[in-house]
C-alpha cells in the first residue's frame, strides 16, 4: 500500500554482502517499496534470498570480499585495502546498470565506496546507511591519526586516491571520501554512539534499529515452567567456541540457577555433541529466531556486535557482553558504561564469572530501571518509519 504523497522515485541501495550489514537496511527498503517507490538493491547474489522479501529488485554485483568464509586479514590496513579493491571491480558493474537507468537517490553501506563515486559522477543525491557508529568531531585527530600511523596506510591511501581519480567522483581525496559522508542515517541507538554529543545532527540522524516482522523466520516459545530465560548467542561469524558454550552450560544449567532456562545458539560449525550431556533446562540450536527469543527473555549473553547490542537494548535486557573481534570490544565497554551490561572477555568467561554476572545484573533494580530508560529512548528515535521519512526528504524536488 502506498503511504506517501511524494511522486514515485527510483531509489538505489548498494550494500555489502556481510549479513550484519545487510539486515539493518532491509526494513527500510521494504518500507520504501511499500510507499510506492521503485527500489533496486545492488549486492552479491549470495544475499539475494535476504533481499527478495523486501520487494526490491536485485542488481547482481558479485563481491570480492571474504564474506563467505569470514577469513579476513588480521592486519587492519590489509582489510581496508580489500574494500578499495572491491569498489574498483564493482563500479563498472554499477555503472553499466545505473548509467542507463540512474537512480533519483543512492543509498549505500559504509563500505559502499563505489556507490558514492557513482552518485557523485551523476550529480545525484546520496545518503550513507550506517549499521554502526560514525565519526565525530575530533575523530580525525584521535582515532584517525592512530589509523594513519599504521604500517601500510600510505599505500592504502595512494591506492584509494588512484582509484578515485578514475571514477568521475567530485571528491578527490580518498581519506575525505572514505570518512564522514555529507549525509548519513545511522540504524543504531544514539546511546551506542561514542561521543554522541560531538556528532553533527545536520549530517547524521540516529533512527535506532529498524526491526520488522520476522515471523517468517520462525518463532520460539518459552517452555512451561521456565521462570526466567537467558539467550546465549555469539552471532553468525564467531560461533566456533565450544569451550565457551560448555562454560555457559555449567554456569546456567542444571540445579545451579533454579528456575532459569538457557537457549544456546552455537552456529552451524559446532557439533552439539562436543558439549556433552545437557541438563533439561538447556536447549541447543545452530540458529534461533533471535528476536522471538529475546522478546521473551530476561537476559542476553552476546558478542556485542552492533546488531545484538541494539536488540538487547530494544528489549530492555541486561546483557553479558563477551566480545570476539573488531568494534565489539568498544561496544561491550559502551554497554557497561550505560549501566546495563557486564563485559567478560572470552579468556575470563568461566562458569563462575558468567553465573555471578547474570545474578548480579538481573538482581539489581538499578540495571532494570536503566534498561527501561534506554529502551524508551531507543523507541523514540523512530526506527523504520522515521528512516524512510528522512530518505524521502533527500529526493530531488
Amino acid at each position: 500500500m502506498q503511504r506517501t504523497t511524494r511522486p514515485r522515485a527510483h531509489i538505489a541501495m548498494v550494500g555489502m554482502p556481510m549479513v550484519s550489514h545487510i539486515l539493518p537496511s532491509l526494513e527500510i527498503i521494504r518500507e520504501l517499496v511499500d510507499r510506492g517507490h521503485r527500489v533496486t538493491y545492488a549486492a552479491d547474489p549470495a544475499v539475494a534470498d535476504l533481499i527478495a522479501p523486501t520487494g526490491a529488485e536485485l542488481v547482481p554485483v558479485p563481491s570480492t570480499l571474504p564474506f563467505a568464509d569470514n577469513v579476513w586479514p588480521e592486519d587492519g590496513v590489509a582489510a581496508m585495502r580489500l574494500f578499495v579493491a572491491d569498489a574498483a571491480q564493482a563500479l563498472p558493474r554499477l555503472a553499466a546498470f545505473y548509467g542507463a537507468d540512474p537512480a533519483d537517490l543512492y543509498l549505500y553501506d559504509i563500505g559502499g565506496y563505489a556507490a558514492r563515486a557513482l552518485a557523485e559522477s551523476q550529480a545525484r543525491p546520496h545518503v550513507q546507511l550506517s549499521p554502526t557508529y560514525v565519526a565525530w568531531q575530533g575523530y580525525e585527530e584521535t582515532v584517525g591519526a592512530a589509523v594513519r600511523a599504521l604500517p601500510g596506510y600510505e599505500v592504502y591511501a595512494r591506492e584509494g586516491d588512484a582509484w578515485l581519480a578514475t571514477t568521475g567522483a567530485t571528491t578527490r581525496d580518498f581519506e575525505q571520501f572514505a570518512g564522514l559522508p555529507a549525509r548519513a542515517v545511522a540504524t543504531i541507538p544514539r546511546a551506542m554512539q561514542p561521543f554522541a554529543d560531538q556528532v553533527d545532527p545536520a549530517v547524521v540522524s540516529f533512527v535506532g534499529p529498524c526491526f520488522g516482522d520476522r515471523s517468517g523466520q520462525g518463532t520460539w516459545q518459552r517452555p512451561a515452567g521456565a521462570e526466567k530465560v537467558v539467550l546465549v548467542s555469539l552471532g553468525s561469524s564467531y560461533t566456533q567456541q565450544p569451550d565457551f558454550y560448555r562454560a555457559c552450560v555449567a554456569a546456567f544449567g542444571g540445579d545451579v540457577l533454579p528456575g532459569w532456562h538457557t537457549v544456546l545458539q552455537i552456529g552451524k560449525h559446532t557439533d552439539p555433541a562436543v558439549l556433552g550431556p545437557l541438563p533439561d533446562d538447556v536447549e541447543v540450536h545452530p540458529w534461533v529466531p533471535q528476536l522471538s527469543v529475546l522478546s521473551q527473555a530476561d537476559a542476553f549473553v552476546t558478542h556485542a556486535g552492533m546488531g545484538g547490542s541494539s536488540e538487547g537494548l530494544y528489549f530492555g535486557l541486561p546483557m553479558i557482553a563477551v566480545p570476539q573481534a573488531a568494534e565489539q570490544f568498544a561496544n561491550a565497554d559502551q554497554l557497561a558504561a550505560l549501566g546495563v551490561a557486564r563485559r567478560i572477555d572470552t579468556a575470563d568467561a568461566t562458569a563462575e564469572a558468567l553465573r555471578s554476572a547474570l545474578t548480579d545484573l538481573t538482581g539489581d533494580p538499578r540495571v532494570t530501571a536503566r534498561s527501561a530508560e534506554l529502551r524508551a529512548e531507543l523507541l523514540a528515535e523512530g526506527g523504520t518509519v522515521r528512516a524512510a521519512d528522512l530518505l524521502e526528504a533527500e529526493l530531488p524536488g
